[in-house]
């Protein structure tokens, strides 16, 4: 029971990362077919963000009354619903629409997900389980392109990925028996608590740390990845090619990170676990900012920042029902989640405004300062809970 479940929560981790690449794959196509301009592509995914946002900050309560198992099921049904709706749209206005259920699901079964693995399963499982969404989002360039480059159009991509979406919903859906045994503790549990309100939930000790580092994590991630390519090539003269390889190579670090951080994480610790994550990332950030005429330094500090970054999101989330309780946990990762869209959806464009006006080669400057961000907040929580 154990394997079968936890080999159905990685393929639903795995379906989770498939859609969030297929818009940036397929959008230099979609827009022209779709004629609109190809800035409109920020319109989408800042639908989808907000959506996913509200369902996050909704999935304390929707767990405690249908239990993870449910909640991840027709959150996949949802998405699945809406990719095979982007299959058949002919109109922008039509993907904005589809964009609405397409957040929903996906800030649901995430937020859902996470808390169901850090209550029940080691560390060593999130970062397992997050690394299976870098393998999910990696695949679904490759799908996009195979349907390209066989003249299939584009929406033949957007369909391979809901109909597989559609199977693991079937799948989901029958496998539901496996998710109440390990729900019904839990639950009990939760029972003995409402809801939070959103002052209580606030007001928890440590929770305002884990938002920022969280937020300040995930918008440093996601500006290190959407601008390193430019970096590279605008400040330290590496050819195009080569930038789009490293700036490649850095999300494959964050994977590999994870992946590596599942042999070690359970003997190590959570709090431990962070602390080497966010000092490799660190490491790694210096070494883009050396003020040196050769790209080497930078280069691989690229990569080894996406080494280190790796364990910490996945570390994060696994500490929270022992920051804050198995009872609250599901409330406080809600959040976590909506902090980590937020940071993710409006922290990168906005350093591409300030990057206009101060330069590229202000980049690593920015990294650093989010870095020294989750570090910061981090100590000071694993001080408020050893106390």
């Amino acid at each position: 029971m154990f394997s079968a479940l936890l080999a159905i929560i990685y393929l639903a981790f795995i379906s989770l990362g498939l859609p969030d690449s297929l818009i940036g794959a397929g959008w230099p196509v979609m827009h022209t077919a779709l004629h609109v301009p190809v800035a409109y592509a920020g319109i989408v995914t800042m639908i989808i963000s907000a959506d996913t946002i509200i369902s996050s900050l909704l999935s304390d309560r929707l767990t405690r009354r249908f239990g993870a198992g449910k909640v991840t099921a027709v959150s996949v049904l949802t998405t699945a619903l809406a990719l095979l709706g982007f299959s058949v749209a002919a109109q922008f206005w039509q993907l904005c629409l589809l964009a609405i259920p397409y957040g929903l699901g996906a800030g649901a079964v995430d937020a859902a997900l996470n808390n169901f693995v850090a209550l029940h399963y080691p560390s060593r499982t999130m970062n397992w389980l997050h690394a299976c969404w870098g393998i999910g989002a990696a695949i679904s360039p490759y799908v996009m392109g195979f349907a390209l480059t066989h003249s299939l159009g584009w929406h033949s991509g957007y369909r391979i990925i809901g109909v597989i979406q559609v199977a693991l919903t079937i799948l989901l859906f029958a496998t539901l028996p496996l998710w109440r045994q390990k729900e019904q503790a839990a639950r009990a549990h939760a029972s003995d608590s409402q809801p939070l309100t959103w002052r209580e939930l606030f007001g928890l000790r440590g929770v305002k740390e884990v938002l920022l580092a969280f937020f300040a994590y995930c918008a440093m991630e996601q500006t290190a990845a959407l601008w390193a390519a430019s970096y590279l090539v605008k400040v330290r003269d590496v050819s195009p090619a080569a930038a789009a390889r490293f700036a490649a190579l850095y999300y494959i670090g964050i994977t590999v990170g994870r992946l590596l951080s599942g042999l070690i994480a359970d003997r190590l610790g959570d709090q431990n676990m962070l602390r080497l994550g966010t000092g490799i990332m660190l490491a790694g950030i210096v070494l883009i900012l050396l003020p040196v005429s050769s790209a080497l330094p930078a280069l691989a500090g690229l990569v080894i920042c996406g080494l280190g970054s790796g364990p910490i999101y996945p570390t994060i989330i696994h500490e929270t029902p022992m920051n804050f309780g198995a009872a609250h946990s599901q409330a406080v990762i809600g959040v976590e989640m909506a902090f980590a869209y937020i940071g993710t959806t409006f922290m990168p464009p906005l350093f591409g405004f300030a990057a206009g006006a101060i330069g590229l080669a202000s980049y690593p400057v920015f990294l650093l300062v989010f870095g020294l961000l989750v570090l910061v907040p981090t100590e000071r929580l694993n001080r408020l809970t050893e106390n």
